[in-house]
């Protein structure tokens, strides 16, 4: 179990990494990694591509302050205008 998660989180970070270099816009932290895999995970199971909850998770934590301290996914429950931008521009469907 611990080596398929460490493969997972090993992957999600590639992917991260190369989302964020493909776009070329907002070079992530280690602190933006942490996060934006939190919000993968806490998004695996709600019916979308891995491609697009990435993408979803990479835009919110774009829209968020570096100060915030809440979760993205805490976050995006009082941050409606964001969380259906992000939608939108990811293909959440």
């Amino acid at each position: 179990m611990k080596i398929l998660t460490t493969m997972i989180a090993t992957t999600v970070l590639l992917s991260v990494g190369a989302f964020i270099a493909s776009k070329a816009v907002v070079a992530a932290t280690t602190d933006d990694v942490k996060w934006i895999n939190q919000c993968v995970t806490d998004n695996k199971d709600e019916g979308a591509k891995a491609s697009v909850v990435l993408k979803y998770c990479t835009c919110m934590n774009n829209k968020m302050s570096n100060n915030e301290t809440r979760s993205i996914t805490q976050w995006e429950k009082t941050h409606a205008t964001e969380r259906h931008a992000c939608e939108r521009q990811a293909g959440w469907k």
